[in-house]
């Protein structure tokens, strides 16, 4: 007979699996978590304890405590926004569906008989109300006056000199007069850049937090703690992730099927990019991206919408590159993974061999001793996805404690957001914490407007949106960016002048573009006298280069500098590199490869250090030179142009030519060049001739046909790419 699992004998009892651990942990004998197995003597004895004990009351007293407070909470202001709207006085009408001065009142018991007098005075008429404000009015502007300067302060990026001396309290001449003793010439509506920003406030004695332009700068306010009472348990926000046709949509379309065949038979889901799926009177919020490249865009713009990650890995394949991502991304994240291993129906699968190979990534089967959740299903058959779900709602029971006050202005995240040509801008939205209602005004980064109309994912309309749940929002004034954290605001308003002022941020940080990391500023901290931390991505051309480059950075001097390596792989560099890059301060180290079309100009954008090496050693003595202080001029690569070898022609006296299609920019004669197969360096050289039809030329623009010698190298095959570039040395 099978011994039984924690989790199993927790749901005989109807409890939780954390309160069945926290039992065995108090009586003697704790295990390790909730797929953990116990001897049948032993669960028996928790069967008799808690079955026959004081904790399934316990567990039943705050289920229906939550219960009684959370419905008159919710309808109250279901209630009372749809009359304050016609009532004359809507303003005033407005806060009081979200409640927010009643946690206030008691918490400041202390002056019990100036509370009533408010509350009362504007209520007579409009002489008291302007009796009250001719009676408060003199108070702030005492307090202002016996205000000291303040000692930190939050600024957004691109902040001008005169914003800055406001926020600081201070004369705009007294900073423009410390950039000025820094050789730095600005003038009072200039855009400061980071290091002016933190050079002023160090001489200031200010401690400044740069903040992303679209973010509030005053956040801090809205964040009080919440009472625990007002707290209520909220589905856990699943993504899924892992390699290219190892059965992420299959799994989900399964998922979506199954659910929809059990509650709504006939009904068309509408796909809004994120749906709910019900388990055992559950929910689980799924959110269905494109894969881990919009799941790391989201973490690089600071959103952190994912509660747990499920990885895919096909049973008959195995782990690929691709699934390496995953990890990397999901681990950069900080979230859970729940491993799905799918194809298990297929005659060739071999889900141990996928638990070994993974192993080697750090993912540990609990039944091998570890704490990864494996479960084995199979989206074609159906089989285990009940499990797969059960797992996932255990997951987020042990490891992590979800929950959410749902009477507080609604927060959350943008998961994507287009412009339909009849509805506008519309949005797919995720609620985090608080209710969002029809009517309220909302406000994502530098958009803004008022909810008109939301909608589920069956394309039902609905009126609210509480914790966990998905919705497809209509009533933008401009498309939000995904990614972007929302909130619902009491006043329009309010949350048009905030959107107008984070656009002007916005423009103002781009005038002083944020570079990322670089060797240079690893150079500057080893002047400051601090060990310096560099992230780094490494590509090469094969594993055996990779490993090589990884083991000779890992002999660096410590006491330099501290190198992380957040990822490795072989093959060209991608634009799923720069935005992992991006997202964890790193630069890209590439040997014997290059970045294709679409990253090269991406990196730029985002400011990401890109350096590509033929040489293992020069690229650690980079880094080396750097942390010592003696990088030298830097060598820097300007690309001329690039053409596609179309056919080649065998010619006396000169060997193999390329007939080539130059495709952007120029190639030149005596330029030096490498030939990029399948993203990787074949070879580095120079052209040795270039011909159009049988004339020599200089050089060949961009659209046109040409022949092309390189100098000591035959083996030239069709649809290579032969980049042209030169070399110039840039004093650092």
């Amino acid at each position: 007979m099978a011994k039984p699992r924690v989790h199993e004998v927790a749901k005989e009892l109807g409890l939780t699996s954390k309160e069945v651990l926290a039992h065995l942990e108090k009586i003697g004998e704790p295990v390790k978590s909730h797929s953990s197995s116990i001897d049948e003597t032993l669960a028996e004895r928790v069967r008799s304890e808690l079955g026959n004990g004081t904790a399934p009351a316990a567990k039943a007293a705050p289920d229906k405590a939550p219960a009684k407070k959370a419905v008159p909470k919710k309808a109250a202001p279901k209630k009372a926004t749809p009359k304050a709207k016609p009532a004359a006085e809507a303003p005033t009408a407005k806060p009081a569906p979200k409640a927010k001065p009643a946690p206030k009142a008691p918490a400041e018991a202390a002056p019990p008989a100036e509370a009533p007098a408010p509350s009362g005075e504007p209520a007579r008429g409009t002489k008291s109300e302007s009796v009250t404000k001719d009676k408060v009015e003199p108070e702030p502007a005492a307090a202002d006056t016996d205000a000291p300067a303040p000692t930190a302060v939050k600024v957004h990026r691109g902040i001008t000199v005169k914003d800055f001396a406001d926020k600081v309290d201070r004369p705009p001449a007294e900073i423009v007069k410390i950039l000025i003793g820094v050789g730095e010439m600005v003038t009072v509506t200039q855009s400061m850049s980071d290091d002016a920003i933190e050079l002023v406030a160090a001489e200031l004695d200010v401690s400044a937090q740069i903040v992303d332009p679209t973010l509030e700068e005053t956040e801090d306010e809205d964040e009080t703690e919440e009472d625990a009472a007002s707290l209520v348990p909220r589905p856990p926000v699943v993504t899924v992730m892992g390699h290219v046709d190892h059965g992420k949509t299959a799994i989900l379309d399964a998922i979506r099927k199954t659910n929809v065949a059990g509650g709504e038979a006939g009904g068309i889901t509408q796909h809004i990019g994120a749906y709910r799926v019900k388990h055992d009177g559950r929910d689980v919020t799924f959110i269905d991206t494109p894969g881990h490249a919009a799941f790391t865009a989201m973490r690089a713009r600071g959103a952190q919408a994912t509660d747990i990650a499920v990885l895919v890995v096909a049973a008959d394949d195995g782990v690929m590159p691709q699934t390496q991502e995953a990890i990397d991304h999901a681990k950069a994240a900080g979230v859970p993974i729940v491993v799905a291993v799918n194809k298990i129906d297929k005659p060739e699968a071999d889900p141990t061999r996928v638990r070994q190979q993974l192993s080697d990534q750090g993912l540990l089967a609990e039944e091998w001793g570890g704490e990864t959740v494996f479960v084995d299903v199979s989206a074609k058959a159906g089989t285990n996805l009940d499990s797969l779900i059960e797992m996932i709602l255990l997951t987020s029971d042990v490891q992590l404690d979800l929950k959410a006050n749902p009477d507080t202005h609604a927060r959350g995240v943008v998961i994507e957001a287009h412009l339909d040509k009849g509805r506008g801008p519309v949005a797919t939205v995720l609620v985090k914490k608080g209710t969002l209602y029809q009517g309220d005004a909302i406000l994502a980064g530098a958009a803004w407007g008022r909810v008109r109309a939301m909608q589920d994912e069956n394309g039902q309309g609905v009126e609210e949106a509480g914790p966990g749940v998905p919705v497809q929002v209509q009533g933008w004034q401009s498309v939000p960016e995904a990614g972007d954290e929302f909130r619902s605001l009491d006043d329009e308003r309010e949350a048009r002048t905030i959107a107008e002022e984070r656009g002007h941020h916005r423009r103002e940080a781009e005038i002083v573009a944020a570079r990322g990391v670089s060797l240079q500023s690893l150079l500057a901290a080893t002047r400051e006298g601090e060990v310096p931390e560099l992230n780094v991505l490494i590509k090469a051309d094969a594993q055996g280069s990779v490993e090589a480059l990884d083991d000779q950075l890992a002999k660096l001097d410590q006491s330099l500098v501290t190198v992380n390596v957040i990822r490795k792989g072989v093959g060209g560099i991608t634009e799923n590199d720069v935005t992992l890059a991006q997202a964890s301060d790193a630069i890209v180290i590439g040997f014997n490869v290059v970045e294709n079309a679409q990253a090269r100009p991406m990196a730029e954008e985002a400011g990401v250090d890109v350096r590509t090496y033929r040489v293992i050693y020069q690229a650690v003595q980079d880094i080396e030179s750097a942390a010592k202080g003696l990088l030298g001029p830097e060598i820097r690569e300007v690309p001329i142009g690039q053409a596609e070898v179309r056919a080649t022609f065998r010619v006396p006296r000169l060997g193999v030519v390329a007939g080539c299609m130059v495709l952007d920019g120029k190639i030149t004669r005596n330029a030096k060049a490498r030939l990029v197969r399948d993203g990787t360096v074949v070879y580095e050289t120079g052209i040795g001739s270039l011909r159009r039809f049988k004339d020599d030329v200089r050089e060949v623009a961009a659209g046109y046909e040409c022949g092309i010698g390189l100098e000591g190298f035959q083996d030239v095959k069709e649809g290579d790419i032969i980049q042209a570039f030169e070399v110039q040395e840039v004093a650092r």
